[in-house]
């Protein structure tokens, strides 16, 4: 199979889509014990069939499954892990203008991945299997293990790992081992990109945070260090053929966001010192600052600049995309830029505040400038 990968990256989707209609209505009939887990996996299924066949037609080089065997895109995929809980926190995320559903992960033992058990690499092979006969390439979405561990480190959380990692560098390195053992797996089952979507870093640029007293102790504790070393020592030692990306984001719930300010104080750390191949980045508002940040990114790693936002339908003027290209291209290549959307459609099974015809024509819009942009 030829697969187009113009500037090595193609055209592709940051991960989740809006769930139709029937998928949710079977998710709440699952969960109200109306239909079995057989059942809402062949309505599963359904709907994921019925998306991949629209992201071939929309010209998509990479096809996700949409996330629509997910509530969260990341709390699904922790909860997976050996001795890794859902619980109810008895508090959600406080996002700018909503508070999120109360679900986190906790530990109750030491963390370990089991293929057998956990439910992603099954969800990876069904969305290989429809692939495998199309001119697209499967790609696998998942939270970064910075993601996890901001997690368990999340309030009253944190106790669990004092009582099950009383030295924490045995965390660190269970971490980094469960990860890169489901990176291998994936690999195993067929795939070949995958992208660590990572919140973390958002702590970091929002000056509101960190102006609070939870706020001055991440800035002042090292932590970006500690973040950086769970990223890349999961990814270090995989087959040269895995491409390993990752997409930075400022939280996206309902259309609502979590963190606001530009790139600057985490540049040094991220882009000059993650072994990724390509960063997704949020670019959509001022509220992600400038591009200067762009230009301490290391090596020829490449940067997709997400400058078109999932959070509404409105569709966004052309000219002023191209132009803002542009400017990126001043602090980065143009050979080393890319294009796509700032996030998904649903990174919850909520969904954001747009319809499923305005995220196809988001995603027409930007193949169509990358088309002139690039050729």
């Amino acid at each position: 199979m030829t697969v187009k990968t113009a500037n090595k990256i193609g055209f592709q989707h940051v991960g989740s889509f809006l769930r139709p209609d029937v998928l949710k209505q079977a998710r709440k009939d699952y969960f109200s014990n109306q239909i079995t887990q057989s059942e809402l996996t062949t309505i599963e299924n359904e709907a994921i069939k019925n998306l991949v066949n629209k992201e071939v037609a929309v010209g998509l080089d990479y096809a996700t499954d949409g996330e629509f065997r997910r509530s969260y895109w990341h709390l699904d995929f922790f909860w997976g892990f050996d001795s890794i809980d859902h619980i109810h926190y008895g508090e959600g995320y406080h996002f700018a203008h909503e508070e999120t559903r109360d679900d986190t992960a906790i530990l109750s033992g030491k963390i370990k991945f089991n293929p057998k058990s956990h439910p992603f690499i099954k969800d990876f092979e069904f969305l290989k299997s429809l692939t495998d006969d199309l001119e697209i390439e499967p790609k696998q979405t998942i939270p970064a293990p910075s993601q996890l561990y901001i997690e368990l480190i999340r309030g009253t959380n944190d106790d669990k790992i004092k009582e099950f990692y009383p030295n924490i560098d045995d965390l660190y390195l269970d971490i980094e081992k469960a990860y890169h053992d489901a990176l291998l797996a994936f690999y195993d089952k067929g795939a070949r990109v995958i992208q660590l979507d990572d919140c973390s870093w958002g702590l970091f640029l929002d000056d509101k945070f960190l102006n609070t007293p939870d706020g001055k102790e991440y800035a002042n504790s090292g932590i970006q260090g500690t973040l950086l070393n769970l990223n890349n020592k999961a990814i270090e030692n995989l087959p040269e053929d895995l491409i390993i990306n990752t997409h930075i984001c400022r939280g996206n719930y309902h259309s609502d966001f979590a963190f606001s300010g530009g790139y600057g104080p985490v540049s040094d750390t991220l882009f000059a010192k993650e072994n990724v191949d390509t960063y997704f980045l949020e670019y959509d508002s001022k509220r992600a600052g400038n591009f200067e940040p762009l230009s301490k990114v290391s090596g020829d790693k490449k940067v997709v600049l997400g400058l078109l936002t999932t959070k509404s339908g409105e569709l966004e003027d052309r000219q002023a995309v191209i132009s803002r290209i542009k400017e990126a291209s001043q602090y980065l290549p143009l050979d080393r830029l890319w294009l796509s959307t700032q996030c998904g459609f649903a990174s919850t099974e909520e969904g954001n505040v747009l319809t499923e015809q305005q995220e196809w024509a988001k995603l027409k819009l930007v193949k169509s400038i990358q088309d002139e942009v690039w050729g």
